[in-house]
């Protein structure tokens, strides 16, 4: 008896960071769900909404490097339990205000607060599981996280539409607030610890910023990030409502394949990668991503198959991340991947305020000057067009700067930073 429970308490050690992870792609997307709602809420043009939906990317980059210093000094639950609950609160916050201010912070922090989310689940895996079972719990985390974006969607979409928002928020955030003290009651950390990964040291930043083709590297990943956190976490649903008149659910059933895709897409391009080589697949993957979404934008038909089939086919792309932490881990040593994987997912989330803020302002550059019947700007499917082609554009150029990445380095033979 003490056997079994001995042997599945590490899963439910691990089960327990790994709730939140997926819940928070649900309070990361939800706003997306309901852009017209929040707009007439807090009487907001569309650069006013992209401003709003990128303070939680500020606050998710922003928070990874502390949040990493604090898990290595502090008590996992701890750490878990305060930033979930300051998940809820901030969502309340945001439910209950009129102010735009205070909207703008709220959203901060639950983007500050949801960093803790993967970090969380990589520590709790590297003290109770052996090295031989990390990486691949790490896996399982991220197809299972992501679950929490394929279901979130609809069922929030279909409450929605059934229930005032304000009440989906309340309970969206009793949720987060249930996790973290559940959190805080039950994760522990073993009494002898399995070998851990390498203490977080900021100090190793100076030997990172030293290397032109991590900046080259990251900027790319920051340009090319807009299919997923650009266009899946939140204008998706409204410009295919706009596109085809079909309702929310339909519209955030057809954004899921884009998360489904991304179940398959890291085996399936980390093969590709060791056949062609890292920055070749990148590059690919950018460019695909750009004739996909020049395809999804000119389209004037509606085939639920064919858009389904798209997405898809763009959530396998997107799965470019995986290999552009592999392509980092190549150009530096053992000692400074940690932090180099660090910085890498600090500017790639940053690429989610980056799309947010740009579209947002193109949509009222673009605007015809149309109101609702509220009195609030009515954007036009040209409108939409315009202001997305941004996404494959971008990614035109991410690519162009992996390949000029992948030059160096074939040039250089190598570019690792030396071990003082």
């Amino acid at each position: 008896m003490l056997t079994k429970k001995s042997k599945f308490l590490p899963l439910f050690m691990w089960l327990l960071p790994l709730s939140f992870f997926t819940y928070q792609f649900i309070l990361r997307l939800w706003p997306g769900l309901m852009m017209h709602q929040i707009m007439e809420q807090f009487s907001i043009d569309a650069s006013h909404f992209g401003v709003l939906a990128a303070l939680y990317y500020y606050g998710y980059a922003g928070m990874q490097i502390p949040v990493a210093i604090m898990l290595e000094r502090f008590k996992v639950h701890y750490v878990v339990s305060a930033l979930a609950i300051l998940c809820g609160l901030a969502t309340i916050l945001f439910t209950m205000t009129n102010q735009w201010y205070l909207a703008c912070l709220s959203r901060f922090l639950v983007g500050a607060g949801s960093a803790v989310g993967f970090l969380a689940v990589s520590k709790v895996a590297s003290q109770w599981f052996s090295k031989e079972h990390y990486a691949k719990m790490i896996g399982f985390s991220f197809s299972v996280g992501l679950l929490g974006a394929i279901y979130g969607g609809k069922p929030i979409t279909v409450l929605i539409e059934n229930h005032a928002w304000q009440h989906i928020a309340f309970t969206l955030a009793f949720v987060a607030i249930v996790l973290g003290f559940t959190v805080f009651c039950f994760l522990r950390t073993p009494e002898n610890p399995n070998n851990e990964q390498d203490v977080f040291k900021l100090v190793n930043f100076k030997a990172i910023l030293r290397l032109p083709s991590i900046w080259l590297l990251a900027f790319a990943n920051l340009l090319m990030v807009g299919s997923l956190e650009g266009f899946a976490d939140i204008w998706g649903v409204p410009y295919l409502t706009t596109a085809f008149e079909i309702s929310k659910s339909e519209a955030a059933q057809l954004i899921s394949f884009i998360f489904m895709g991304m179940l398959v897409g890291g085996p399936l391009l980390a093969c590709l990668s060791r056949k062609f080589g890292n920055y070749m697949v990148i590059s690919l993957c950018g460019l695909v991503m750009a004739l996909a979404f020049k395809f999804l934008l000119s389209s004037t038909t509606y085939n639920w198959y064919s858009l389904a089939l798209l997405f898809l086919t763009i959530g396998i792309m997107c799965c470019y991340q995986v290999i552009v932490f592999a392509a980092g881990a190549d150009l530096v040593e053992t000692k400074l991947l940690g932090v180099t994987v660090a910085f890498l997912n600090c500017i790639n989330m940053l690429g989610g305020s980056f799309f947010h803020t740009l579209i947002g302002h193109a949509m009222d550059a673009t605007w015809s000057g149309a109101l609702n019947a509220d009195g609030l700007r009515e954007y036009s499917l040209e409108s939409y067009r315009a202001s997305l082609m941004l996404i494959p554009y971008c990614a035109v150029i991410g690519a162009c700067l992996i390949g000029l990445v992948g030059f160096r380095v074939y040039r250089s033979g190598s570019e690792i930073v030396q071990k003082s």
